[in-house]
């Protein structure tokens, strides 16, 4: 086997699966370099998720805290840069008023098998400080072998009206 079929993968269709199992139906995004290959655009494509496409992050928040309040369940999909740009959203809509606000955030450039609170990069390495700070429960989705977490937690987000956040460290593979 050659190293690219050896380093564990991160599968889009298996985040999709857990995002579906949480009773997510709504998506909502600004472009993400980091996921867009193999998340968004297959989420774009499915017929059982609708896709919300924002110009802005913060857009997001307001979207999905109505959903919420329609008993509909939405995911955010950004990138780590979006998630700085959207924090008086995040503080006043989602933290504040205690929303089930579920993010996946795509840490860019992150090094997969790497803690982000280790990189090299300042902006990686603060995305967990400032979840922690808004004492947002944060979790990391490496490998396949993290999808299972997903499901649950975005459950419990909703069950007991909190935000949520998944920090994709790996881009997801598309088959």
């Amino acid at each position: 086997m050659d190293a690219v079929t050896t380093q564990p993968q991160l599968k889009g269709a298996s985040i999709i699966s857990a995002i579906k199992e949480a009773g997510i139906e709504y998506v909502l995004s600004v472009p993400d370099l980091h996921t867009s290959r193999g998340l968004l655009m297959p989420i774009a494509a499915d017929p059982d998720l609708k896709l919300i496409r924002v110009c802005k992050e913060d857009e997001c928040l307001g979207i999905a805290a109505g959903l919420s309040y329609g008993n509909k369940r939405a995911l955010i999909l950004i990138q780590h840069t979006g998630f700085f740009y959207a924090q008086n959203a995040i503080r006043g809509v989602a933290v504040e008023q205690k929303l089930p606000i579920c993010f996946m955030v795509g840490l860019l450039n992150a090094e997969p098998g790497k803690s982000p609170r280790d990189s090299k990069r300042i902006g990686l390495r603060n995305v967990e400080p400032v979840l922690d700070l808004w004492s947002i429960p944060h979790d990391t989705v490496d490998t396949d072998a993290d999808v299972a977490k997903i499901a649950p937690a975005y459950r419990e987000a909703y069950e007991t009206s909190h935000p949520m956040a998944f920090l994709v460290t790996r881009r997801p593979v598309h088959p």
